[in-house]
């Protein structure tokens, strides 16, 4: 995935995050970045799961 993929905001922190030098963080700062970015997309798809959740009970109301 391009960062031209991604939306353009202002503030786009994510395609800030994909310009970021590595080079200069050590192994356990890598390491830690990987944890903090996995934490991060596991609340982000929580948060998908519950709108299309939400969007499904909706759904269901309007049927009956």
């Amino acid at each position: 995935m391009d960062l031209d993929d991604f939306p353009k905001r202002q503030h786009d922190l994510v395609a800030e995050l994909a310009r970021q030098d590595l080079d200069p963080l050590s192994v356990a700062e890598l390491t830690a970045r990987i944890a903090a970015l996995e934490a991060e997309v596991a609340r982000t798809r929580r948060k998908v799961e519950g709108a299309v959740n939400h969007r499904a009970s909706a759904d269901a109301l309007f049927r009956s």
